[in-house]
Formats: structure tokens, sequence, C-alpha cells
């Protein structure tokens, strides 16, 4: 469903994108884990054409992305980036109204679908009871819901998601992890998202996708990537890694770093 073949970015001499092969199946989710500063987040930005590739294609549903007109591909896939303005004066009604953007006609009105869909991106987020608040008097873990009802009002294909659990307590992360699963599981919306938290991107995803400087290291489910080679060489830690009901889980023990120190 979404390809990406031989692709390099440099973004300047210190940080590049090196020959990513990324292959994204219908109905997976798949989280990028690594590193800060490996090009996790850049991957996602280039998948959605917020920056170009200095080489190579991305091929989204059997087509080249760099072809294709920019309301065909919001139609197809909807990105989340990690950090959104919460400071809009906007209800959360009227900001998951902006995911009809490129559904809209000629004279960008609303139709009844459009509203029956914002409804819909609404029930399924559980905002139902908040549609007339203001964003600014949301909590935190409520405000995310409400971009993710906006992306999913577009009715995308792939949902991306950069970070979607950053600076949300325990409570929240769990909350919007098990909204990410719903959305695939009920109405088999491709997931890619970037994880900081390993162990949920373990629990969560089907694929796990390593990178480090620039270069896809892993690439596997959770129980083969989870280990201590991938630990040590990626994160330059040692491990205790046990599994729960099929899902490997780990623990970090010690830095390398001070092995070798």
């Amino acid at each position: 469903m979404l390809l990406t073949k031989d692709v390099t970015f440099e973004h300047s001499f210190s940080f590049q994108l090196d020959a990513i092969e990324l292959h994204i199946q219908k109905g997976e989710i798949v989280s990028l884990i690594g590193p800060n500063g490996s090009g996790k987040s850049t991957v996602l930005r280039l998948i959605s054409r917020l920056i170009t590739p200095k080489s190579g294609e991305i091929i989204l549903d059997g087509e080249m992305i760099r072809s294709m007109k920019s309301v065909e591909v919001a139609k197809k896939l909807a990105m989340l980036p990690q950090m959104q303005d919460h400071q809009l004066d906007l209800t959360v009604e009227e900001l998951v109204e902006y995911g009809r953007y490129p559904h809209r006609g000629a004279y960008g009105k609303l139709t009844k679908e459009d509203e029956e869909i914002v409804h819909w991106a609404m029930e399924v987020t559980r905002l139902m009871p908040y549609k007339n608040r203001m964003l600014q008097s949301l909590s935190g873990g409520e405000r995310q819901r409400a971009w993710i009802a906006m992306a999913v009002a577009q009715r995308p294909k792939i949902l991306l998601l950069d970070e979607p659990t950053t600076f949300l307590d325990i409570s929240h992360q769990l909350d919007v992890m098990e909204l990410v699963k719903e959305l695939n599981a009920q109405f088999g919306m491709t997931v890619v998202m970037v994880l900081h938290d390993i162990n949920q991107a373990a629990r969560y995803s089907d694929r796990l996708i390593v990178l480090k400087r620039g270069k896809v290291q892993y690439d596997g489910i959770p129980q083969c990537v989870l280990c201590q080679e991938m630990f040590q060489s990626i994160f330059e830690i040692d491990a205790d890694i046990h599994e729960e009901n099929g899902t490997p889980f780990f623990t970090p023990i010690r830095s390398r770093k001070e092995v070798y120190a």
C-alpha cells in the first residue's frame, strides 16, 4: 500500500537518510523507533510530502506520490505532526471539520455527508460531549484526540502519527494508543507512527522498524526486533527482555557506554 524505494534525503552535512526502503502493507500498524536524530520524523514528513526526497520514489496505493495532486494525497493519507497549535480559537467540532477540506466541492461548503462524517469522527474518538468546547479548555489528552479526530475525518487509508503520546500522562497515553488500535481494528486504517516508548510500540504494533543514523537497521515483528543485540547496537544499553501474553517487554539494566568508559 505504501512503498519507499531507495529514498535519500540530506538535511545538512551531519544528517542524511540513506536508501530508505519501506514496505507498508494494508491494515498494518507499524512503529518507527530509534535514538533521537535517527530520522524517524523525517521519514514521516517525506511520506506526507511535507519535504521532498533528494532521490528515490515514494509510492502510495500504486501511484508515485510526487505526481499526485495534493488533494488526492490528502484523501488517502493524513499526517498528524508532533506539535500542533493548541491556542487556535476553535471549538472541537470546528477543528474536526477541517478534516473534510480535501473532499469539499467547488464552493467549499460542508455537505450533509461531510457533517455526518464529522460527527462520526467525533463519536469514534469519544469527543461528542466536547464538540462545543474550545480547544484551549481541553486537557492534553482530549486535545490530542481532537487532532486525531480531524485526521480521521479525512477518511484516509493511511494515518501517520508523529509521537502521538508525547507530553501526555500515562493514562492519556493509553487512551490514545487504544484509540489508534480501535481505528485500525474497526475501520481497517493503516497506521504508521513514531514512538519513543519502545514497550508501547511493541504492545500496539504489528511491526517495528528501527532507524539509526538515517538507516533502517531492523524491520520485523516485535518478538524478533526486541533482542539484546538490537538494544546494544542501537541504544547502547543492556536490557532484560521478557514476554507477557505474547508481547515482549524490556527493562533497561545499564548503559554500555559505561562499559567502554
